[in-house]
């Protein structure tokens, strides 16, 4: 068969991503679903499901992904539109060999891509450019498969329900014309309470907002539908329906890290003294928090894919991110579903006085930057924390490099880390109040100077 080569920038760390008609298309589809067959076939698998989100060409991905698959002998199971965890959910449902859901995630419309599973792990770093190597050396097997349409979604929303037995809430709910539309629809018709939707018909041009409830101008929405009707809290959801959002009754964004401390108390008081793992830029206050309700908390890399697999290496229940992906694996499967988050924290709220609010404010008081992403040439953004860590480490800082550079001092902590996925810097500060955050602010810029970076506006 045709060797292919892929453009140099969409194999990335966790997934595969790229401009659709500039750096990926059909004929990258057709290539990674033969390479990927080939991979699974040689490791004595066969069944692959398949799913797609909303965008305009995720239909034709899929498609030509499903030619692949079939043309290396798989059996491929194609699960139709809906969110990326309804995917996850099939391969596990399905007892499949693998699974691989067409979605350009929470980024702008042209943009496309692929999330995979190998077995019932993610599939991410080594294993995503060996993919690359069976495409460009042509290595596939070939072999005749065949193609069948399997609809998993009443069992999907049976199994996200399953664990639901709280009382009734007035939630707003906003999945921002994503692949999680339909999904959600089905949830809340089934809940208790008053609930109001936005934008859940699946419309690949996003036409209210940009899908991504991690930015907060994305949630003006939810908060206005909160205070017009009077609701208990606001949800909301990224495009493929893996990582949420939340607000509560006074308009205020509950954070990745700040959901993760409320719903670790209902996991910790079933699994006492277990690990919780939250990404390296989480609030310090999360971390105590966990260790208060007696858990073991565990900071850990970003990135969906790493966390999931330290999960796996730790046994941990729950795991999250502050970019809203949140990892159950106490009485679930361990991957990010936001939906599941979603009835997950609902229950939570319930278990804990009904006031999201409440929960919000008993949690440590700190003061923060957002996380701050500024451009740094591919070939020095890791080159750049190497040399921050060097000058820490003779300088007998405190400070943790699991992934970049966290240190910590009297007022607080700060934090650089390249991004896996671009050529940007990350950076986060947070102290207990503005004067130790501005010394903290200082301490970075200093560091970001003496490697000949211009600090981002923030600083």
């Amino acid at each position: 068969m045709t060797a292919h080569r892929f453009h140099p920038t969409i194999l990335r760390e966790y997934d595969i991503r790229g401009i659709v008609g500039e750096t990926l298309g059909e004929a990258d589809a057709l290539a990674l679903g033969r390479a990927f067959g080939s991979m699974v076939g040689r490791e004595g698998g066969q069944k692959v499901c398949v799913a797609y989100d909303g965008r305009l060409s995720s239909p034709g991905l899929e498609a030509a992904l499903v030619d692949g698959l079939s043309s290396a002998g798989m059996s491929v199971e194609r699960l139709g539109l809906g969110p990326t965890p309804m995917l996850y959910y099939g391969v596990f449902d399905r007892d499949a060999d693998g699974g691989i859901m067409v979605t350009g995630s929470h980024n702008p419309p042209d943009y496309n891509g692929f999330k995979m599973m190998l077995g019932k792990e993610a599939c991410f770093g080594e294993a995503i450019q060996a993919l690359g190597r069976i495409a460009e050396a042509g290595d596939y097997l070939s072999a005749p498969g065949q193609a069948s349409i399997v609809d998993i979604k009443d069992r999907y929303v049976d199994r996200i329900l399953a664990d639901f037995d709280g009382g009734p809430l007035n939630v707003a709910w906003d999945p921002g014309n994503g692949a999680a539309g339909e999904i959600v629809s089905r949830v809340v018709a089934r809940l208790p309470g008053r609930h109001i939707l936005l934008n859940a018909e699946i419309d690949g041009t996003f036409p209210a907002h940009h899908p991504d409830p991690t930015v907060e101008a994305n949630l003006e929405q939810l908060k206005q539908a909160v205070a017009t009707h009077d609701l208990d809290l606001g949800i909301g959801f990224d495009g493929d329906g893996d990582r949420i959002g939340a607000i509560d009754n006074r308009g205020r964004v509950v954070w990745g890290d700040q959901l993760l401390a409320i719903l670790a108390r209902q996991v910790l008081e079933e699994v006492p003294g277990a690990p919780i793992i939250a990404d390296v830029k989480a609030s310090q206050g999360l971390f105590d928090r966990i260790a208060e309700l007696g858990g073991e908390p565990v900071m850990w890399k970003t990135g969906h894919s790493l966390i999931k697999s330290k999960m796996l290496d730790m046994k941990a229940p729950l795991a999250g991110e502050m970019s809203g992906h949140i990892f159950f694996k106490h009485r679930y499967y361990g991957f990010d579903d936001a939906i599941y988050a979603a009835i997950r924290l609902l229950l939570a709220v319930t278990r804990q006085g009904d006031d999201l609010a409440a929960l919000r404010d008993d949690l440590p008081h700190v003061v923060n930057t957002p996380e701050l992403r500024f451009d740094c040439p591919e070939v020095r953004k890791f080159v750049v924390v190497e040399e921050v860590v060097a000058r820490l480490r003779a300088s007998d800082a405190d400070f943790t490099d699991v992934d970049g550079a966290r240190v910590q001092t009297e007022d607080g902590w700060w934090l650089l880390r390249a991004s896996n996925t671009q050529a940007v810097l990350v950076a986060r500060c947070e102290a207990r109040d503005e004067a130790g955050l501005s010394r903290l602010k200082e301490s970075l810029v200093a560091e970001l100077k003496a490697s000949g970076i211009k600090p981002p506006d923030g600083l």
